[in-house]
């Protein structure tokens, strides 16, 4: 029936309310259905290319820029080379005020910053040789994170979400937890010309960060039968104008929304874990703003069905971009190398891990010789030292070797582009078929570039 133009929406709801509770408990049932099986929604479960390693992806940014040096790329020979000069900026040698030991049985030299992922390295791919496209704050995290230094692209989750859809259509596909903004802000996160559904939905961590979710009993029906008549409305619309990709992007966050409001909040409620469970992470997890809470956060995410989890560390008082002190990363490593290894345990004991790619990065790494001071080290993208857990890849493996001083790649040289290409891989997407069309070209979150490493793989 197409709808009456004339009707207004106090017209409609007491001509609605008249359908009595019979009438409502079919629309609850119809609603449920629908959700619990897809019903044509745009973010329903979608097959990959191939059989994929992982069905999720958490994934940590360290915003500013962790030293590789200094936490899992160990360089004896920068230290007894201390204060040397080096290359033509006449730079001195900045050995690490910091020591490493061999982890796990691969023995993996880690840095004294994290014990508890040193504890943990037997189920972590270290990738060694990573190289951006800028050293610029902002470019570098565009780069990382949308393939693009240049013009705002689509994001890795947002790719992700288009490519596969969703586990669970009643929360966002691609969850952002972001106590602060990163560099370039949403721009992280955007779904840019994908539909908007794709775009990450940002969570603020805290005991609000979903303020004013809970309704009513009361006033639930008359939600319920508002969203019926929207849903008429937009319906009949569609129907008329088959082209309206805005309309169908508005509708679906619209749903999503009513099943954020009904799930997100037991979902974010770590209080509802065992303190068996809590104390993985960390005495942290009593503060809902921690990192630690996010980490939990992600976990019991995942297990709901979300894709993509993306965690921003973007510090207290500062974040990596330590020019002047590079003790600074004593405090921040502290915050999270306890809740990082707490969930990568926590997901192997609850069989996730298989299924679930963790992976760690930052916009680029910190040079081997001093900055601003002696005791600062500067931006560095022409080599760097990420991570990859679960997901199909190599536990206790690292990949790539640099120079002596971690300056160069020596072998396994792995652009950003590489470590996308792979990403998309182990989640079953062939990075040069994910594309879409948009302005006359087909786009992708690679370019023209990439090439999966399949070294890392088991």
């Amino acid at each position: 029936m197409t709808p009456n133009p004339r009707l207004d929406r106090r017209s409609f709801l007491t001509s609605a309310a008249a359908l009595g509770t019979a009438g409502e408990l079919a629309l609850h049932r119809r609603l449920t259905l629908a959700a619990e099986l897809g019903g044509g929604h745009p973010l329903a479960p979608k097959p990959g290319h191939f059989p994929a390693r992982a069905k999720h992806l958490i994934l940590f940014f360290f915003t500013g820029g962790l030293s590789h040096v200094d936490t899992f790329d160990h360089k004896p020979q920068l230290n007894k080379d201390h204060g040397k000069t080096i290359g033509s900026n006449k730079r001195s040698l900045k050995g690490t005020d910091w020591k490493f030991r061999p982890y796990g049985e691969c023995g993996k030299m880690v840095s004294e910053l994290f014990p508890h992922v040193g504890s943990v390295v037997d189920d972590i791919c270290f990738l060694h040789t990573v190289r951006g496209d800028s050293g610029g704050h902002s470019a570098a995290t565009q780069g990382m994170l949308t393939g693009s230094i240049t013009f705002p692209m689509p994001s890795i989750g947002a790719w992700i979400s288009y490519g596969l859809g969703t586990q669970n259509t009643s929360l966002p596909p691609y969850v952002v937890l972001a106590a602060k903004e990163p560099y370039n802000a949403f721009l992280a996160w955007d779904s840019g010309f994908l539909p908007g559904f794709h775009k990450g939905t940002r969570f603020i961590p805290g005991p609000d960060s979903l303020p004013n979710l809970a309704s009513p009993i009361a006033s639930v029906r008359r939600q319920d039968l508002e969203r019926q008549m929207l849903n008429d409305w937009n319906q009949a619309h569609l129907q008329r104008h088959a082209e309206a990709p805005e309309l169908r992007s508005r509708i679906t966050s619209l749903q999503t929304a009513q099943g954020l409001m009904q799930q997100a909040p037991e979902a974010l409620d770590v209080a509802r874990e065992p303190r068996h469970v809590l104390d993985l992470y960390g005495p942290d997890t009593a503060n809902p703003a921690s990192f630690a809470a996010q980490c939990l956060v992600a976990r019991r995410l995942v297990e709901r069905g979300v894709r993509v989890v993306q965690l921003f560390d973007v510090g207290s008082n500062t974040n990596w971009d330590n020019h002047r002190d590079m003790k600074q990363h004593e405090n921040l490593s502290r915050n999270v190398d306890r809740p990082i290894a707490g969930l990568l345990t926590d997901l192997k004991r609850r069989g996730l891990l298989d299924e679930t790619l963790v992976v760690g990065c930052t916009e680029f790494g910190r040079t081997p010789w001093e900055d601003l001071t002696p005791q600062g080290r500067g931006h560095y993208n022409r080599n760097f030292t990420c991570f990859l857990a679960g997901g199909g890849v190599k536990g206790g493996y690292s990949h790539g070797v640099s120079d002596e001083f971690g300056a160069t790649a020596v072998e396994h040289p792995m652009h950003v582009h590489d470590l996308h290409a792979t990403i998309l891989h182990l989640m079953g997407l062939d990075h040069e078929r994910l594309t879409y069309r948009y302005s006359g070209r087909d786009f992708r979150l690679t370019d023209v570039h990439g090439n999966v490493a399949t070294e890392v793989i088991a």
